[in-house]
């Protein structure tokens, strides 16, 4: 952890070659300030015949800087391995990812030298400041609300630089983690644990809410199987180490068991202790759904979208949690070595 500052950087992008990779790249492109050593963009399409033509005109964007970029492929294994194979093809000092929807700043390539040439000798990584627009004219929506989340988070990768030495140390992203949820976390909580810091820069990258389906908030609730592997890699105080929310799913857990037991009491002929497990249930139910109905802008569509949705969400929460639980029981360190 010794020695003069070396700047020098790489850019990986992990991406599905979405709509939103053109605008990344621009905007790295038109960036002012020392450009990337090298850019490798993986393409993490699980298709092996997924064609190239759906990153031409992305990579045509980039002008002077497409010379330094090379396209990997990740065979769809998720985010975590995704970077992985970026970071084994760098030779750059330090490794700055990007997520493929986001937009750097006008002065992010500046920006970033100078937050690299400010790191001490023991810091091993230094976030980007993330800028999530919201709609002025009205409320936001809970998909909203939850991508704005983005800009209070910790160490995610959205735009984060680590020392490329630092993640060959550690062994790189955990696998295991296969969705953009939770491997972040895990990478910088090993980092820390390896006696390197983590400091915040002053860098910005624009993080615009993508549009998404009514029912993406059943789509998240799969990461309360990941919540088990933090768990059980990091204990469960992983919260507090994580600087992270510690959600719902007790509460979905309790709302869950109360729904089971009226049905169960129902149909063991005992009315009156269904009724009361039944009205617990409810109860429960209607202060989630009033919780993300009250901070939106509480439209027929968005308020039909909640009223269904925080039905179904503490059931599949609580799945994804016990399998999760399971699956991870005996999950040992992560050991992969990224050198």
């Amino acid at each position: 952890m010794t020695g003069a500052p070396r700047t020098g950087y790489a850019v990986v992008i992990p991406t599905l070659a979405r709509d939103t990779l053109a605008d990344c790249l621009a905007a790295l492109a038109a960036a002012t300030g020392p450009g990337p050593d090298e850019i490798i963009l993986v393409d993490d399409r699980p298709d092996p015949e997924a064609g190239p033509g759906a990153l031409e005109h992305p990579l045509s964007v980039l002008g002077d800087l497409r010379e330094r970029t090379v396209v990997l492929r990740s065979g769809g294994r998720g985010p975590a391995a995704a970077r992985n194979t970026g970071i084994r093809a760098v030779t750059s000092p330090w490794t700055a990812f990007l997520d493929d929807d986001v937009q750097v700043g006008p002065h992010w390539r500046d920006q970033l030298v100078q937050d690299l040439a400010e790191a001490a000798p023991d810091t091993a990584a230094v976030q980007g400041v993330i800028a999530v627009p919201l709609p002025g004219e009205r409320r936001p929506t809970d998909w909203e609300r939850g991508t704005a989340g983005l800009a209070r988070a910790r160490w995610i990768t959205a735009d984060m630089a680590y020392r490329t030495d630092a993640l060959k140390q550690v062994g790189g992203f955990d696998e295991r983690f296969t969705r953009a949820f939770r491997e972040d976390a895990d990478l910088a909580l090993r980092v820390l644990d390896a006696g390197w810091r983590i400091r915040q820069g002053r860098r910005t990258t624009r993080h615009p809410v993508r549009p998404a389906s009514r029912w993406v908030s059943l789509k998240q609730q799969r990461g309360n199987a990941d919540d088990a592997l933090m768990r059980r890699l990091h204990g469960p105080d992983w919260w507090h180490k994580a600087v992270a929310p510690r959600g719902r799913i007790r509460r979905h857990a309790a709302v869950t068991a109360a729904g089971a037991a009226a049905v169960a009491l129902a149909a063991a002929g005992r009315p009156r202790a269904a009724a009361l497990a039944g009205l617990a249930w409810a109860t429960g139910t209607a202060e989630f759904a009033w919780a993300r109905i009250a901070p939106g802008p509480r439209t027929r569509y968005e308020v039909t979208t909640m009223l269904v949705t925080s039905v179904l969400i503490p059931p599949v929460a609580t799945w994804h949690r016990l399998s999760g639980l399971w699956r991870h029981r005996r999950a040992p360190a992560w050991r992969e070595v990224v050198a």
